[in-house]
């Protein structure tokens, strides 16, 4: 069986060095294409620092001496996506189908932005349609009332900050579960089942 993965616009392999000026100019691509270049140099100094925030993109370790940059080429990638200026706007939702989306990588779609509004599925029209806070807030109360606690499952991205996603196992509590695995639970399952399977003579 041959494993043939989709071609990503603008992705192609790439056996060079991981550092160096190459480094240095993929990362200034990401800024200059995802951030406000005014507020790019100040956000990208306050990472993994004391006064800071922790990079999105891995656990760089704490260390007793700091220097100015704290930072990886793919930390600073990753802090740029998360503060990336672009925007998917409702617009952009009702002239793409849920189908057409689906149909992308996952690249491409974070290459549109962030969202703006909640959104519900539209069936009708096979669209996202933008809702009020209020009506989405509603609308999950009037599914978990519906529900027993453990027919429920929280989950979080690794993405969430700790308090964010401390204020939601809190939740989960109050709604009454324990159903709250955290996303290395769920995205590792198969690191910890499949060495089982592997030809241990190989």
């Amino acid at each position: 069986m041959t494993n043939k993965r989709r071609a990503v616009p603008g992705v192609h392999p790439y056996d060079g060095p991981a550092g160096g000026w190459g480094a240095l100019k993929a990362t200034a691509i990401a800024v200059r294409t995802q951030m406000d270049a005014f507020e790019a140099p100040a956000t990208l100094l306050r990472t993994n620092q004391p006064d800071g925030f922790d990079c999105p993109g891995c656990a760089w370790p704490d260390k007793e001496h700091k220097s100015t940059f704290q930072f990886c080429e793919n930390g600073a990638k990753a802090v740029t996506w998360e503060a990336t200026t672009k925007r998917v706007t409702p617009a952009f939702l009702a002239a793409n189908t849920v189908s057409s989306l689906l149909a992308k990588s996952d690249f491409e779609l974070e290459g549109y932005g962030r969202l703006t509004h909640p959104l519900v599925y539209d069936r009708d029209s096979d669209t996202l349609r933008p809702v009020a806070w209020e009506q989405a807030f509603a609308r999950i109360g009037e599914i978990l009332r519906g529900l027993q606690p453990d027919e429920v499952e929280f989950y979080t991205s690794g993405r969430a900050s700790n308090e964010a996603a401390w204020l939601f196992q809190l939740f989960a509590r109050e709604y009454g579960t324990n159903n709250f695995p955290d996303c290395s639970n769920m995205c590792h399952e198969s690191t910890s089942v499949g060495p089982a399977t592997v030809d241990r003579h190989w």
